[in-house]
């Protein structure tokens, strides 16, 4: 068994989906390993991962539509509300999503599916440099 790790920096811009597939993609087909485990992290309360379409842009939008009114930013509703409005609601989004993503290596590629694009999904509303832990196990 052989492993490697990168760290990906990713620019955002402010609430909404940020797709790293190509990048990620392309770092696991350059090692050369056949079969294996990818594991990404997100090293952040504030943001989070996600496996989804990215065929329709529209699915990603009805996406952050949804949350936004599944977790309004409303003060009166957290007592956590020093970092600003958008602060309380970022964090129960996190919590509701996730913040590592598993996806198995087969014939030296990620095994996502046809339609799967890997994003992050940014839940504040200004630009924030979100960093990404990769990591392949495999051979």
């Amino acid at each position: 068994m052989r492993q490697f790790t990168r760290q990906i920096t990713v620019p955002t811009r402010g609430k909404g989906f940020y797709e790293v597939t190509r990048e990620t993609c392309s770092w696991v087909e350059s090692l050369g390993i056949q079969e294996g485990l990818l594991t990404i992290f997100l090293r952040h309360t504030s943001a989070s991962l996600l496996i989804q379409e990215n065929a329709d842009p529209d699915v990603v939008r009805d996406l952050e539509t949804f949350f936004s009114r599944l977790v309004p930013e409303d003060n009166k509703l957290y007592t956590h509300t020093m970092e600003g409005p958008d602060d309380m609601p970022a964090h129960i989004r996190a919590a509701l999503t996730q913040s590592q993503l598993s996806i198995p290596i087969r014939r030296g590629r990620p095994a996502l599916g046809t339609w799967q694009g890997i994003y992050v999904f940014e839940h504040r509303r200004r630009a924030h440099q979100r960093i990404i832990a990769l990591h392949v196990l495999g051979e």
